[in-house]
């Protein structure tokens, strides 16, 4: 018998922050070609806010608890992995607990240099900004990257990625403190977006060649009069509107390229070859200094209600992580 443990549910199955409660659970068992991890830490990211809210069911097959990142230790092997061994993986769900299963190739080792809270706070933002800046945008060294949301949990960690893989990065924040944190964090120009036209001091610039952007509706225009001719516009999230009316004939003149996706609906296989480019390509730029992640506050997990009404109230400068 596996035997129980410790996670957090979502009273009622949608609500607020205090929804979020500790329960008792039957412990995970891991299948063919899956590992068992003891959990230490696991990240806190917005779609776990929209999971909780009823916006962001879990893919098929997912763990119902929250929970996208983990780091912790190996008590059931497979794969590369045996007994013991100190990873940080990547979930569909279930990251909110003492034991989280996962794909053997979905788990990462911990970089020389880093601890377990930090570590867990690395799989869901560096898989989401690499797959978005550095795949589907394209992002090449000399270029330049414009980042909305620079200090969130991914706006940190893109404005490190893209300065380690020699772009220059401008990165919009709200308020005066948080252009002066994203300065601080490594940005070449830094704009506070309720004081100042983002659009007009990044054409200034020169332009953006790509964009990241988890806004949406309500930046797209100035995105588009801030792309170079042949950028591209990447969208990872619509808080601010999801529903646009699109300029055929200016995306066109720019010869843009529009896209965006998710990643937790994508395959286990297409999570795998995700993973292997991340360790070979970002972990070098990881254990060497260059990207770091930055932890905003910790929480236990029994205050996990704590944490996202913390994510919630948006003054938090990089990753919000539970500890177990």
């Amino acid at each position: 018998m596996a035997g129980t443990m410790t996670a957090i549910a979502i009273e009622g199955g949608k609500g607020a922050a205090e929804a979020l409660k500790p329960v008792e659970v039957q412990r995970p068992e891991a299948g063919a070609g899956q590992i068992l991890i003891k959990v230490a830490a696991a990240g806190v990211n917005r779609p776990d806010l929209l999971q909780r809210m009823g916006f962001y069911p879990p893919p098929p097959g997912a763990p119902e608890t929250l929970g996208l990142e983990v780091a912790g230790e190996v008590v059931t092997g497979s794969g590369r992995w045996k007994v013991g061994d100190k990873v940080c993986a990547l979930l569909g769900g279930g990251g909110y607990a003492q034991y989280a299963v996962v794909d053997a190739r979905h788990a990462l080792p911990i970089p020389k240099g880093l601890d377990l809270v930090h570590a867990a706070a690395l799989p869901e933002t560096v898989f989401t900004v690499f797959a978005n800046v550095f795949e589907h945008g394209a992002l090449k060294a000399g270029e330049t990257l414009l980042v909305h949301g620079g200090t969130s949990g991914i706006g940190t960690t893109a404005i490190a990625m893209a300065k380690a893989a020699g772009a220059k990065v401008i990165a919009t924040g709200r308020g005066a403190d948080k252009k002066a944190k994203a300065l601080e964090l490594g940005a070449d120009i830094a704009i506070d977006a309720k004081a100042e036209d983002f659009a007009a001091i990044v054409k200034a610039a020169g332009g953006a060649d790509v964009v990241l952007d988890m806004v949406g509706a309500s930046y797209f225009d100035k995105n588009l009069e801030a792309l170079n001719v042949g950028g591209r516009i990447v969208y990872i999230a619509s808080l601010g509107g999801p529903v646009l009316e699109v300029p055929v004939m200016k995306i066109m003149q720019k010869r843009a390229v529009i896209t965006g996706s998710t990643l937790r609906p994508r395959s286990v296989d297409e999570k795998a070859r995700l993973a292997a480019e991340v360790e070979r390509v970002v972990w070098p730029w990881i254990e060497a200094g260059q990207v770091r992640p930055l932890i905003d506050a910790t929480f236990p997990l029994a205050d996990a209600a704590k944490a996202h009404a913390h994510l919630e109230a948006g003054e938090h400068v990089g990753k919000v992580v539970l500890t177990v």
